[in-house]
């Protein structure tokens, strides 16, 4: 049965997913790329990227699991482009004319706009549902394999909110960012739900991960 995930999604340890003052010129607002300097560094994030190198540690480890049977993501408006592109007829989101994705992409949106289809695969779907609706739209579009939650922080803790993600890994981060979107508020008692497990690494960031417990 296809099963709905999180990878890979950073946070600080004050629990910010992104910083405050997001813009094109910041994409994670004043957190920089701070969040994602352990990601980056990793043999995974250079492979994608066209290089060699980088760490294989469990930094790594981690990092690699994201893509393998994944057929379709869901990502919040915040994701997929900088506040107000929805008044830009033209923005087709940060990653350029070859997504990374390479597979349908839902958009969560109030104001919902007709698919855009990009070269390598990516098709990006814009729509105005509940989380349940969109889980439903991408696993039919995903054709029997796994949907990844890519957030941002709004995104990942409403469907958490309602047990709708089956296993979620966060990459805590040592630094303090004390303003920005949090992941874990209003989810108290999450731990009574999801089996929780931490990791640490040797570059500092402790990486948990949730796995909604059967029922």
């Amino acid at each position: 049965m296809a099963k709905v995930r999180v990878h890979n999604f950073a946070i600080s340890l004050d629990g910010f997913g992104t910083g405050e003052g997001l813009s094109r010129e910041a994409p994670f607002g004043h957190a920089g790329e701070r969040l994602h300097d352990w990601l980056v560094g990793t043999q995974f994030f250079h492979a994608s990227d066209g290089r060699e190198g980088g760490t294989v540690g469990v930094d790594n480890a981690f990092a690699q699991q994201h893509d393998p049977g994944i057929g379709a993501e869901i990502m919040g408006a915040g994701k997929f482009g900088p506040p107000g592109w929805q008044d830009d007829p033209d923005w087709k989101g940060w990653w350029g004319p070859n997504p990374v994705f390479h597979q349908p992409v839902f958009v969560l949106t109030h104001r919902p706009r007709p698919s855009i289809e990009m070269e390598g695969g990516t098709t990006y779907h814009f729509v105005d549902a509940s989380p349940q609706e969109v889980i439903e739209q991408a696993k039919t579009a995903a054709n029997g394999l796994d949907v990844r939650v890519g957030g941002g922080a709004t995104i990942i803790r409403d469907f958490l909110a309602e047990d709708l993600i089956d296993y979620v890994h966060v990459a805590q981060v040592p630094i303090l960012l004390g303003r920005g979107e949090r992941l874990w508020d209003g989810l108290e008692g999450l731990e009574d739900r999801y089996d929780v497990e931490t990791v640490a690494s040797p570059s500092s960031v402790t990486h948990l991960t949730f796995t909604l417990k059967k029922r």
